[in-house]
Parts: C-alpha cells; sequence; structure tokens
C-alpha cells in the first residue's frame, strides 16, 4: 500500500494543469493534517510540477521530460525575476518557446513576437497590448505598472503579464542562467525519466504458477518478468531458463532467480548500462526506497536513451555567448595587438537602446581573455575591472575593440581595452586578471 504521502502526491499529480491549489484543500480532500498537506505541496514543488507564486497561491504545473526540461512556465519565470503578476494569473502555467527583447521600433519588434513568446519590455504600453494579442506574455522591467485595459486584456486573453524591478539585461541573464542551469541538469539522464512504469509492467505475484508466465510469454512476447509478493515488494526475477521443464502448477517462488539486482530512479542511466553489461542483464526491476516494484528498464531502452543524449546539444546559449559569439578578429598584426569589431545587437542594449554596462563589461573581459592567451594558455580571473568611462552606443553601431597588454607575469596579466565608435572613443577599462594553468 502506498504511504498517505505518496497518495497526496499521486493527487496533486492527477489534478489539471493550471489548478489552483491550498494546503487547506489538500489537506480536506485527502483527508489528512495540513501539516501533511503542505510537505506534500512542498515535494511537488521540488519535484517540478507545482509552482507558488506570492499573491498568487500555488498552481498545478506541466510535469517537465527530460527532452523539453529547458522550457520554463510562466509560473517559473515569476519565481526566476522575484516578479508581480499584474493580470493573466490563469494562464501562468503555460510554457513560454523563447523570449524576445523589446529594445527595437515597435514593427521589428512585434515580427518577432509570437503566440507563448515573452516579450521583455519597459514602459511602453502599446508593445504590451500587441504582444498579448499576438499570443505572447508580457514581462516588464524597471518595476513599473501597467494599465488597467491591459490587464484586462491579459485575463481576457489568459496570457500573463508580470512586473519586476529589475532592469532588462539583468531579467535577460536570470532568464538565461535558470534555462541553462537546467540545460546542466538535461546531461545527466536518470533510470526515473526512461522507465516503463508500473502501470506498463507485467510482472508475476509470488504465488502465481508457471502457466501464468507462459499465458504472460503469448500475451506480450517478453520472457523476462519480475515478481513481487502482495505488497508489490520485489522478491526475484524469473525467466525463459528458469521456466524450462518445468510443470504447468509449479509455484513461480520455487524456480525464480531470488535477491535478483534493482536500481532506483535516480540510478544514472550510464550506471546502469554498466551494470547491464557487466552482469549480462537484459532488464532490471526498478523499485523505490521501500523495495517496492516502481516499472522496469531494459538494455534497450538504456542504449536508446545514451544514443539520444549523445545527439542533443546540452548547453543552451547565455547571454554572455551572444555577446561574444558577435565579436570578430578585425586584424592581428604582433603578439599582442589584436583588433576585434561587434556589431550592437536589440540584445545588447539597455531600456535607452544604447549598449548595456552589462554588455560592455562582457566586451572588454572578452577580449583582455582572448588577448591574454596568445601570450600563455590556460583560463583567467578577472581580480578587478575599473570602468573609466562609457559614453552612449546606439544599437545596431559596429565598435571596434583594442585590448593592449600593459603586463603579463607568470600568474598575473594587465590588460588596458579601448573601445572606439566611428573613430571616436566611447568607452575605455583597465583589467587586473589571475592567470590559472590548465592542468
Amino acid at each position: 500500500m502506498a504511504t498517505k504521502h505518496e497518495q497526496i502526491l499521486q493527487y496533486i499529480d492527477e489534478l489539471p494543469v493550471g489548478e489552483k491549489i491550498s494546503v487547506r484543500q489538500i489537506a480536506k480532500a485527502m483527508g489528512v493534517s495540513e501539516g501533511t498537506a503542505y510537505r506534500a505541496i512542498k515535494e511537488a514543488e521540488n519535484k517540478g510540477y507545482v509552482s507558488t507564486i506570492e499573491r498568487v497561491g500555488t498552481i498545478r504545473i506541466e510535469r517537465k521530460k527530460k527532452e523539453n526540461i529547458e522550457k520554463l512556465t510562466f509560473a517559473e519565470v515569476v519565481n526566476i525575476v522575484e516578479g508581480q503578476v499584474l493580470g493573466g494569473k490563469t494562464g501562468l502555467h503555460k510554457t513560454l518557446n523563447k523570449f524576445v527583447i523589446g529594445a527595437m521600433k515597435l514593427e521589428a519588434m512585434m515580427r518577432y513576437t509570437g503566440p507563448d513568446n515573452l516579450l521583455i519590455v519597459g514602459n511602453r504600453t502599446q508593445a504590451q497590448e500587441l504582444a498579448l494579442k499576438a499570443g505572447a506574455a508580457v514581462l516588464i522591467t524597471g518595476g513599473f505598472d501597467t494599465e488597467d485595459h491591459i490587464k484586462r486584456l491579459a485575463d481576457s486573453l489568459e496570457m500573463p503579464i508580470i512586473s519586476t524591478s529589475y532592469d532588462t539585461f539583468t531579467v535577460a541573464t536570470m532568464i538565461n542562467r535558470a534555462i541553462y542551469d537546467q540545460l546542466i541538469k538535461k546531461e545527466i539522464i536518470l533510470v526515473e525519466d526512461i522507465l516503463t512504469p508500473l502501470s506498463d509492467t507485467y510482472y508475476l505475484q509470488t504465488s502465481d504458477k508457471v502457466t501464468k508466465w507462459h499465458n504472460l510469454n503469448l500475451e506480450t512476447t517478453h520472457s523476462r518478468y519480475p515478481v513481487v509478493d502482495q505488497n508489490l515488494k520485489i522478491q526475484g526475477m524469473v525467466t525463459a531458463k528458469d521456466i524450462m521443464g518445468q510443470e504447468g502448477e509449479t509455484s513461480i517462488d520455487k524456480i525464480m532467480t531470488k535477491q535478483p539486482m534493482t536500481v532506483s530512479g535516480k540510478t544514472s542511466v550510464a550506471s546502469t548500462a554498466h551494470m547491464m553489461v557487466w552482469e549480462g542483464i537484459e532488464v532490471l526491476p526498478v523499485v523505490d526506497d521501500a523495495n517496492r516494484l516502481e516499472g522496469i528498464i531494459s538494455r534497450q531502452d538504456v542504449l536508446k536513451a545514451l544514443q539520444m543524449n549523445q545527439r542533443q546539444p546540452q548547453v543552451g546559449e547565455t547571454l554572455d555567448d551572444i555577446v561574444t559569439n558577435q565579436m570578430v578578429l578585425m586584424r592581428g598584426r604582433a603578439k599582442g595587438e589584436e583588433v576585434y569589431t561587434s556589431e550592437v545587437t536589440p540584445q545588447m542594449t539597455n531600456h535607452l537602446g544604447t549598449i548595456s554596462y552589462g554588455v560592455f563589461t562582457t566586451i572588454v573581459t572578452e577580449a583582455a581573455n582572448r588577448i591574454l592567451r596568445s601570450y600563455k594558455k590556460g583560463d583567467l580571473v578577472v581580480e578587478n575591472m575599473t570602468i573609466y568611462f562609457l559614453k552612449p552606443v546606439q544599437m545596431e553601431s559596429v565598435i571596434e575593440i583594442y585590448p593592449k597588454v600593459l603586463e603579463v607575469g607568470r600568474k598575473f596579466g594587465k590588460v588596458d581595452v579601448e573601445v572606439f565608435n566611428d573613430g571616436t572613443l566611447v568607452g575605455k577599462a583597465m583589467m587586473m586578471c589571475q592567470l590559472i594553468d590548465r592542468n
């Protein structure tokens, strides 16, 4: 029998996506104390199919499969950016497929904005309205509110409109970081991600006869089955080899292989593959902490999962990647004399449409990194950085970056970086970096 805690988790899991949940409601529905209900809700939140939002409450969100773990629900975005929901609360469970930074003209912004997108924009009411009508949610940066008719529109279209006190660059970085963190988790496939669940697993009871094995074999064409007792606890495995030459009335528990090897849902697929190959096993029972059967995993499942994992991109593009990918080496004359160019794209600007301070920091750090690499193999850590000044640089401008090594030692480097736009000096920074050898 499942414990009360497990029953509550199953109850929550079976609730429709988007349903609001409260401790009191769960306690009443399941006949448990509010403390027990609270603990189960917290676990469901940790497992990723429930989200709690300040001033909104707790809602059932979509349980993510490993293949789309990098997709966020709007509820998760609210929590990531510490936002406030201004309207469209009923759409918080929906999943966004991409976010768009609205630091461009209105027509251009709408060309990029479509259904289930998230438009990150400042205090631009018309852009907010058009985005909602295009089927996108809206994230307003800078802590601004919005007009009542926009909130009503969000409610009627069931698309959230969220406000956050952070600026656009910071918000985009936070969302990227959340996706990036989830992609790192995606690299490690666990047994629970690919197992055949108990509901689809064929198994035998210890009290069953050999005849039952033959019936199952005709029905499923499988030849290996887990054997459980009346509490679903695993007792053995039975295969065609065990059955050979046995009478139809012989009890399964007399011929099964006792104390079989098992894995838990949290075992990595890589270690399961190793175990299966090493021991020559085709099927492994998957058990919980109490040794109860949760499903099975076959060698085919494992190999398929490992092949699929190799074909997938494992790491998402971060905002730093977007910025540094724009940097192109224009010319490199002598050692320590390199010049880079970069276009200032809409994503690299602040709410005024000029180059963001954070982007400028990334550019000068990358320039220092690249030039120091020509002196010394290894990684660097910026110890301190002084930005002497930064003038506004408009969107779609092309900037030239001149890094110059002032001093380099065994363990440190000192780099001066000047940034020009149309021949005018627009930024200047000095960096002290620690150099780390790659062993």
